[in-house]
């Protein structure tokens, strides 16, 4: 049997791979040599010296994997798949009489402390207060566990192909519900049916009398704050019971209650479609008793559609409306002559003729004449582009080109001779 350390540096070593056939283990108890050795290859770092099979030698040798007898199987230790499914939360939903039975030892519990405070036997004290610590743990990190698997279980079903029949993909969910919350909750009925709160009540009020008889007697300071912490347990116990009995039910009855009502509402679209095929749609629908039991899965409500007052006054401004006239600025004739004042054309369309071919006529102006306005830049390339002097091609490539004030993004266009 390996060294719990050697166990511990192994699962420190080989996580993944851990990690990996835990998760598995849910729906394959035991792997054969090559599924494991497949798991190795997978996880295994790009840069190690060691093979797979080393890797599993060294695992079994560890006892992180065991052989199972009468067969050439492996199995995760239970030990090591309590530990990474708790780490993981991966567990899966525990068993209601578990809990219930553990539920119970708190009364024997009890009954343990309260002897002992009777019998002034400090022992009997602390080993109940102990057994009560330990019990409180175990139903704690059960109930946690329950909680998360619960949630998974709802999750799963949710993510479940909708195609499927609705009683495959709950079929898990009605299970747990009807096997896990219902018992649960009759365990921790607050009445007098429960068990749950009237048992922890019972050992928090032994605690709290164990305590203060601790403290008249002058007992030693750490087997009161042993008691006292056993108590703070106690409390949160009850939070925490409340909390996921809630929380369990808020998540499955939901879902329980869809896949009810979808088998009544099937079973009455069945029937009533069995009616119409053998009778038609008039007399089907028509027959004594149909009618009046369709309600069951058909709700009608009489609807009264009333429009708000803001949207009455709305119409009515929409109606007295009357558009205003607006007087448009009428088209300004431009004036040559102020093209003159800045710019000798004739001048400029010799230039432009000698340099011709011109592969982007708007970066010619800007070089030439990158002194002018923007507005007359502009100007003047759309007056050269329709010039019959030469001949204008656009082409096909976008550019952009940065005057003093705008940036111009267009097509250039090659100016070429006649």
């Amino acid at each position: 049997m390996a060294t719990p350390k050697s166990l511990v540096y192994h699962l420190h070593k080989h996580w993944d791979i851990v990690e990996t056939l835990a998760r598995a283990s849910r729906d394959i108890p035991a792997f054969e040599e090559s599924q494991v050795l497949a798991t190795i290859g997978k996880h295994g770092s790009p840069g190690e010296s060691d093979d797979p099979g080393a890797v599993l030698r060294s695992l079994c040798n560890a006892d992180v994997l065991q052989w199972l007898t009468r067969s050439n199987s492996l199995q995760v230790n239970p030990l090591v798949l309590d530990f990474v499914r708790g780490l993981t939360r991966e567990h899966e939903l525990g068993l209601s009489s578990v809990l219930k039975a553990r539920v119970e030892a708190i009364r024997d519990a009890t009954r343990q402390l309260s002897d002992g405070l009777a019998d002034h036997d400090h022992d009997a004290l602390r080993r109940g207060a102990a057994r009560l610590s330990d019990l409180f743990r175990q139903i704690a990190q059960q109930l946690d566990q329950d909680r998360h698997a619960i949630l998974e279980l709802a999750e799963n079903a949710k993510s479940t192909d909708a195609s499927m029949p609705i009683e495959r993909r709950y079929k898990a969910v009605l299970e747990a519900y009807d096997q896990y919350v219902e018992p649960m909750n009759e365990m921790m009925d607050s009445g007098l049916d429960g068990t749950f709160y009237p048992y922890l009540e019972a050992a928090e009020q032994a605690l709290d009398k164990a305590s203060e008889a601790l403290s008249v007697q002058g007992a030693l300071y750490t087997h009161r704050l042993q008691l006292r912490q056993v108590a703070y347990q106690a409390k949160e116990l009850r939070r925490l019971g409340r909390i996921v009995a809630q929380q369990c039910a808020d998540t499955l009855l939901p879902l329980r209650e869809e896949a009810r009502q979808h088998n009544e509402l099937s079973a009455a679209i069945s029937h009533v479609l069995g009616r119409v095929r053998k009778q038609g749609l008039r007399r089907g629908l028509s027959a004594k008793g149909v009618r009046g039991r369709l309600p069951r899965w058909k709700v009608e409500r009489g609807r009264k559609l009333g429009v708000d007052d803001e949207v009455l006054s709305i119409m009515a401004e929409a109606r007295s409306f009357t558009p205003e006239v607006a007087a448009f600025p009428e088209e300004v004739a431009a004036d040559p002559a102020d093209m003159a004042e800045w710019v000798d054309e004739e001048a400029l369309k010799k230039a432009l003729l000698d340099a011709l071919p011109v592969q982007d006529l708007m970066a010619w102006l800007c070089q030439h004449y990158g002194h002018l306005p923007d507005p007359v830049v502009l100007r003047l390339y759309h007056d050269l582009v329709r010039d019959p002097t030469w001949q204008s091609r656009l082409r096909d490539d976008a550019t952009e080109t940065e005057l003093k004030t705008v940036r111009v993004h267009y097509h250039p266009h090659r100016l070429e001779p006649q």
